[in-house]
């Protein structure tokens, strides 16, 4: 069964040489939580500070919180990607992180090179992703230049082919940074279309995200972090109410407790 359980879980970076507020800023609106402390040689930043969740089949989460809240460390410890500095983070079922989509690809080697070495960075079999490569050829319409070295590739069209294969595997938990919004109109209706699809058949799905509307249309649970704690998690409708409510009264400090989790 897909699960995630975090117990007291904390991300901690300690960034040598950084003491300059400008280094220092731009590495909180990456990793996001708040400085605990600098030393002579070191800054400590705690971007999630001890989070305890549990996610199970069924649960679409919204992830809501200003920039430097810490979401995007929140994505990656939930994929494994950034173990806890402390705490546990348990994760049961395969995950799909669709964060950066062209990771593993190399723009000298290509297109039809580039489908199966980021299939098997996916984790499969490199039998298998060889077998991935005429549907990905397929859908991503790249004709002959699926043979030309993706540097000959323009943004969309390495879009194209890195959304085709990272949406051919399905998941047991898929993991969002905003909702992908890939080439034309015409390409783009069918890209959602391959999308939904794989939404539809997760057990797990976390989306963080400053559209309320995506939001809504697409999660019925909301956990809101704030300097890398949760300061709400609940029914979907029920956060994103004090949420909207607080930024409409020009506060964005700390919920006053918890919301329930249904």
């Amino acid at each position: 069964m897909a699960s995630i359980d975090l117990r007291d879980a904390s991300v901690e970076f300690k960034i040598y040489n950084a003491r300059g507020r400008s280094l220092r800023n731009s590495l909180m609106q990456r990793v996001g939580g708040r400085i605990e402390g600098a030393s002579g040689d070191h800054v400590c930043i705690r971007a999630l500070d001890h989070i305890t969740l549990s996610l199970r089949p069924g649960d679409r989460v919204a992830l809501l919180g200003h920039n430097g809240a810490g979401k995007s460390t929140m994505l990656r410890l939930l994929s494994g990607v950034y173990e806890p500095s402390g705490g546990a983070a348990d994760i049961t079922g395969s995950v799909a992180t669709l964060l950066d989509l062209s990771m593993g690809m190399d723009f000298e080697m290509t297109g039809r090179q580039n489908v199966i070495l980021r299939a098997v960075f996916l984790g499969m079999k490199r039998a298998e992703a060889r077998k991935l490569v005429p549907e990905i050829a397929a859908f991503s319409e790249l004709g002959d230049y699926l043979d030309l070295p993706m540097r000959t590739y323009s943004s969309g069209m390495v879009l194209r082919l890195a959304f085709g294969v990272s949406t051919a595997i399905q998941p047991d938990i898929i993991l969002m940074d905003e909702m992908i919004s890939v080439g034309d109109a015409e390409f783009a209706v069918k890209a959602r279309a391959r999308l939904e699809t794989m939404l539809s058949a997760a057990r797990i799905f976390v989306l963080a995200s400053h559209d309320l509307a995506t939001l809504r249309q697409y999660c019925n649970r909301a956990i809101w972090l704030k300097e890398g704690r949760i300061v709400a998690d609940g029914p979907i409708e029920d956060v994103l109410h004090r949420f909207e409510d607080r930024a409409a009264h020009g506060d964005q400090g700390a919920l006053s407790g918890n919301v329930a989790h249904a």
